[in-house]
């Protein structure tokens, strides 16, 4: 138990160091400013401390700004980290400088931004740090984060969001990691030991669930049973052999439905290429009947295509998943693309390079350039309609087109 009590330090007015124990001292002197006159005091906190032989005098700060049992807190510290080998006031000087994670986060983005693929992959990353992370451990020094406070962040989401929570997992170990090359951290983050101490999650096949192109079109005939603007959503990523983030993010400054043409900035794109689509009649006719849903949208933000809830913004990343889910189809929207890519290889004589170029696939450069020449996009304009035809054809049956390949 000190010496001292908050009553009676305030109440001191004397020149002189009272001491509260455990090297502890209250330590009041005339103001420098009125010495002479003896009236005016300052009162401030000091420690003393030794090791080795040596004593030394710490500062702890001014009364009444540092309480008595603040005072007693850090001198504590001090007395612990002397201990411990370390110099007080170097420890002092480098937490100075400490930022907290949300700080250091987004000094690790400002340094990464420029080397990311896109502009998407550089929001989407820093939107799960503030989602998920920001909120638990936001506001700590990037030097006090801790691996049970991060495996206890990915707990939640870990079996239900699993591919996302792997993704939090290497963005915290990226921020603690360069605090860690920064010498703000002892050490690197121990991913190993987190994950360890977390359920082991479902094995991945590496492969999007897809639909037999020969069950297509009967989904699409009873999807368009249904109302609403993920169905709508659905169709679309079905017709254009895109992904559903690119559905998602269409905004009508991209489409030109007079010329069947949708482009795709390379913002968008996970390549970082511009991507343009050629749209057949029924996806023309897809993006017609979206036209309504403008009214959603809101000026300050994009005119998107297929908008959420929300106005102005996109449909969630479960929309089209919920969607197939009440549907009762145990497929994702993404492995549609597949279903397009084995409908192609299977029922038509279109080139696989074609076809790899309207996934928007990287092919072989020389081949890639030999494409690029004359009427590409004309030959993916002859695939696109001839899988649109496929796809709303009654039972799927096969058609013939004028150039003799089989859709």
């Amino acid at each position: 138990m000190g010496k001292l009590s908050a009553t009676g330090i305030q109440a001191l007015k004397e020149p002189g160091r009272y001491g509260d124990g455990d090297g502890l001292f209250f330590w009041v002197r005339p103001s420098s400013k009125k010495e002479s006159a003896g009236k005016a005091v300052s009162k401030s906190w000091i420690v003393r401390v030794q090791k080795a032989g040596k004593r030394r005098d710490i500062g702890l700060g001014g009364y009444p700004k540092v309480s008595l049992a603040r005072a007693r807190e850090r001198a504590g510290e001090i007395r612990s980290q002397v201990e411990d080998g370390l110099d007080p006031v170097a420890e002092r000087k480098k937490s100075a400088g400490m930022p907290t994670f949300k700080e250091a986060a987004g000094l690790v983005y400002a340094e990464h931004e420029k080397g990311w693929r896109n502009a998407k992959h550089a929001a989407q990353w820093m939107r799960t740090l503030e989602s998920y992370v920001f909120p638990a451990i936001g506001d700590k020094p990037i030097s006090a984060v801790e691996h049970g406070q991060v495996r206890d962040i990915l707990a939640p989401i870990w079996l239900t969001k699993a591919e996302t929570a792997r993704r939090v997992l290497q963005r915290i170990a990226t921020v603690c990691d360069w605090g860690f090359s920064k010498g703000y951290r002892p050490a690197e983050l121990p991913r190993r030991s987190i994950v360890k101490g977390l359920p082991r999650q479902p094995k991945r096949d590496g492969h999007f669930a897809a639909m037999p192109f020969e069950g297509v079109p009967a989904f699409v005939e009873r999807l368009r049973e249904r109302e609403g603007i993920s169905r709508l959503a659905l169709e679309a990523v079905i017709l254009t052999a895109v992904g559903s983030g690119e559905i998602r993010g269409a905004v009508w400054d991209e489409v030109d439905l007079e010329a069947a043409l949708w482009t795709i900035p390379a913002a968008r794109m996970k390549a970082g290429k511009e991507h343009v689509v050629p749209l057949s009649p029924a996806a023309v006719d897809a993006f017609r009947r979206a036209i309504p849903y403008r009214k959603r949208q809101v000026k300050s933000r994009p005119d998107l295509v297929f908008p959420g809830q929300n106005k102005g913004m996109p449909l969630s990343d479960m929309a089209l998943t919920k969607l197939l889910r009440d549907m009762d189809i145990k497929v994702t929207a993404h492995g549609f693309r597949s279903s397009f890519r084995d409908w192609v290889a299977e029922k038509t004589s279109f080139a696989g390079e074609v076809a790899e170029m309207a996934l928007a696939h990287a092919i072989g450069s020389k081949v890639e350039a030999a494409y690029r020449r004359g009427n590409l996009l004309e030959k993916r304009r002859q695939l696109m309609d001839a899988w649109g035809r496929f796809v709303t054809s009654e039972n799927g049956k096969v058609v013939q087109i004028a150039s003799g390949v089989a859709a």
